[in-house]
């Protein structure tokens, strides 16, 4: 499992601690295992000098009873009584010489096996393996096992000149006895005679041994060797040492057993005061590190939470109290924050600011606004800026612009003016209600028109003003600077000087938007519909023609102006697959009324915008001349001024394939005659706002006369739109109009009602359309 660490302080003081604390405990097995090792040996040392001195008592007493015996054996009154078997003599001798050589007991074993006894009583076990040891003359002194306990015996042997018998001395290797061997050793160890008998290995009070197992896996010749064993009161050092034994199938041996946790205890002390120097070193380490890695760590740190004040965008410094590496790292990021808060200082200044005349931008107009909920936001064009600047050039623009701002500046006591588009500035201001924000703007305004010097020249410029107060607006349009230029447009659109945002005159643009491609849909289900508006041809007294009109009833709006979806259509590039459309069905439908005789021309509507799209020009040829239609296209005369040659081209390129052309709306635009002499067109229509009039202006009724005239010259039909009176119908046959169109001829209508219309006897169709 790796830990992690969630400061350095603590990674470091854990990291020292660790390894002093490894370095301890390694120091710690060293001396331990030395102090260990070393007491090993002590105790070995004098478990194999113990044996020693063991071999030498056991030698020596040996040695002192043989003698005794041989004494005693060598007595010629003693010799006699043994050859006579005078018991009563034997014990008194015997029980002399035990008492002299303070022996438990001692015996007199015959060369026959009959054994006399004093001081104990031998078993017949005992006296048969001491016979067969003096007999097979293996050895004179050795271990016996009488009953349970071992014992030691010494014999000598009576000669009366031949052998007769043996001198036994017998004394028990009881617990007193090893407590002696036990005083002469250095150390305080246990020992204890062991014997093997069928049943394992047995002490000298007969119960098993603890080291049976131990004594089983012993080999006891040459030296004896200290082992290192466990006992049941734990690890002990163990040395056996073979004792001679009568009984070659009982071996008897000499055990010194030393407990090693007696050893250590001499080293106690030594152990405790090395775990207290280590803590007490661990623990003054520990507080040594910390405040070691306090000290490292609190630059560290401090850098660490300046970067994160950096990182929020605030301004840190760390200070800087060393020259080591750490103390340079920090000099180096307080150089890093330097150039980083200068550079964003002139990031934020050029996001800020218009780099052309150096004014605060929009954006910066928009943060005034956001500040103080309430201001008024105005701002103030330049009237007729595209002919202002292409007359005084692009950069003499910008240093006008400067010297308004200045203007602007000092007529609103020191506001910040900015700079909001190409010929516009914008500043905040406080007022009380709209009619003295109007009031001021209005003021300002006329004040800052005086001429500007400009290179030792004067410009005259003329100044228009949006207004719109600060806070969220119902409009849909959420900038306050966006609403205050839509504000100028209004101004300018009414010739004022100076308005106020009028949310119910921009309407929505938004969903007016959405509505392109609803239409598309609308077309696709059958919303979309055509409606078709007769001509009535005034020589013929009869409907020669219809004009083919979009008709759109919305699910949720109703009735849409075609002013409306139109006119979107032609901005967001719709126009084209919209026509095509109109085409198509207007085909269609010319030829389901030709099929109910009804034989009548189709006029359709084309935008200006498509009049240069050769693709739509294709388009139109294939679907008229593969399926035979009579058509008129109606074009407006401004729809050619864009591009004019190819508009032209493409206007022959339909006169030539018998697609008629007729110029709408004559008379409502800039017409000129130059264009009028070059299109190619068969009709020419003339504006319903002449129309309307003509039976009440005398003026109307002279224009329309002329325009009739002219048409008529040059070879061109003439359509007067807008025909809603009977009047106006006879003065315009009067005047020699060709075909009449308006609501008295009859209102656009579904292709059904065309038919029933067209089927209806003149009368009763004259009365329907009025």
């Amino acid at each position: 499992m790796k830990i992690r660490f969630n400061r350095l302080q603590t990674r470091l003081t854990v990291l020292y601690m660790g390894l002093f604390g490894i370095a301890l405990v390694l120091v710690a097995i060293a001396v331990v295992t030395a102090v260990t090792s070393s007491a090993h040996r002590v105790v070995r040392d004098e478990l194999t000098a113990s044996g020693a001195v063991y071999n030498q008592i056991w030698a020596g007493r040996s040695e002192q009873l043989r003698q005794g015996a041989s004494v005693l054996a060598q007595d010629f009154g003693f010799r006699e009584a043994v050859a006579t078997n005078d018991e009563a003599t034997i014990r008194s001798a015997l029980d002399n010489l035990r008492a002299r050589q303070k022996v438990d007991g001692a015996m007199i074993v015959g060369i026959d096996g009959y054994v006399t006894a004093a001081g104990l009583n031998p078993d017949e076990a005992a006296i048969d393996t001491l016979y067969a040891g003096l007999e097979s003359g293996r050895l004179d002194a050795g271990v016996m096992t009488i009953g349970t306990g071992p014992y030691q015996v010494v014999a000598a042997p009576i000669m009366a000149p031949v052998l007769i018998g043996w001198v036994v001395f017998v004394d028990p290797l009881d617990v007193g006895q090893m407590q002696n061997l036990e005083s002469l050793s250095a150390i305080p160890l246990n020992a204890t005679v062991a014997t093997r008998a069928t049943t394992g290995w047995r002490d000298m009070v007969g119960a098993a041994s603890p080291l049976g197992a131990l004594l089983d896996r012993q080999t006891f010749n040459g030296a004896a060797q200290a082992v290192t064993t466990r006992t049941p009161e734990g690890s002990a050092m163990v040395l056996a040492r073979a004792l001679p034994s009568f009984d070659t199938d009982a071996p008897a041996v000499l055990v010194l057993n030393y407990p090693l946790k007696r050893a250590m205890k001499p080293y106690e002390p030594l152990f405790l005061a090395l775990a207290v120097i280590g803590l007490a070193g661990l623990a003054l380490l520990m507080a040594g590190t910390w405040v070691l890695a306090r000290g490292l760590t609190r630059p560290i740190s401090a850098l660490d939470d300046a970067v994160h004040r950096l990182q929020q965008g605030e301004h840190a410094e760390v200070e800087v109290g060393s020259t080591d590496e750490i103390g340079r790292l920090a000099a180096s990021f307080n150089l890093m924050a330097g150039d980083i808060r200068d550079r964003e200082a002139r990031l934020t200044h050029m996001a800020l600011h218009d780099q052309e005349t150096g004014l605060p931008n929009r954006l910066s107009l928009e943060r005034q606004a956001a500040a103080h909920p309430g201001v008024y936001v105005a701002v103030v064009g330049v009237d007729r800026f595209e002919v202002v600047r292409n007359a005084i050039g692009y950069d003499s623009m910008a240093q006008l612009l400067s010297a308004l701002g200045g203007r602007l500046a000092t007529l609103t006591e020191g506001s910040a003016i900015a700079r909001v588009s190409g010929g516009t500035l914008g500043f905040s201001f406080a007022a009380g209600d709209d009619a003295e924000a109007i009031a001021i703007a209005d003021a300002v305004c006329a004040q800052a028109e005086t001429p500007v010097r400009l290179s030792g020249a004067t410009v005259d410029v003329s100044l228009s003003a949006g207004l719109a107060r600060a806070g969220k607006s119902l409009s849909g349009v959420d900038s306050t600077v966006d609403r205050a230029a839509i504000a100028l447009d209004q101004a300018r659109a009414a010739r004022r000087r100076c308005s106020l945002f009028d949310a119910a005159s921009y309407g929505d643009p938004g969903g007016n938007l959405s509505l392109i491609s609803e239409l598309m849909a609308a077309v696709e289900s059958g919303d979309v519909w055509m409606a078709y508006q007769p001509k009535h041809d005034l020589r013929a007294d009869a409907i020669t023609g219809v004009e083919a009109l979009m008709r759109w009833r919305h699910p949720r709006r109703g009735f849409v102006s075609p002013d409306l979806f139109i006119g979107m259509a032609e901005e967001t590039g719709h126009i084209r697959p919209l026509t095509e459309w109109v085409i198509h069905q207007a085909i269609a439908d010319q030829k389901i009324l030709a099929d109910q005789g009804h034989d009548l021309m189709m006029s359709v509507n084309i935008s200006g915008r498509l009049l240069s799209d050769e693709a739509f020009a294709d388009f139109a040829l294939n679907e008229v001349t593969a399926s035979g239609a009579d058509l008129c296209f109606e074009i407006t005369e401004t729809a050619v001024i864009d591009n004019p040659e190819l508009a032209l081209a493409i206007i022959d390129r339909f006169s030539a394939a018998g697609i008629k052309v007729s110029i709408d709306d004559y008379g409502s635009g800039l017409s000129s005659l130059a264009y009028l002499k070059r299109i190619k067109a068969d009709e020419l229509k003339i504006d319903k706002a002449f129309v309307l009039a003509l039976d009440e202006s005398s003026r109307d009724a002279l224009l329309v006369k002329s325009t009739i005239d002219l048409a008529h010259s040059l070879g061109l039909k003439v359509v007067a739109e807008g025909v809603e009176t009977a009047t106006a119908m006879a003065l315009l046959q009067g005047m020699g109009c060709d075909i009449a169109q308006g609501y008295f001829i009859g209102k656009p209508m579904a292709l059904k009602d065309l038919s029933e219309r067209l089927a209806a006897p003149v009368g009763e169709a004259r009365t329907a359309a009025a």
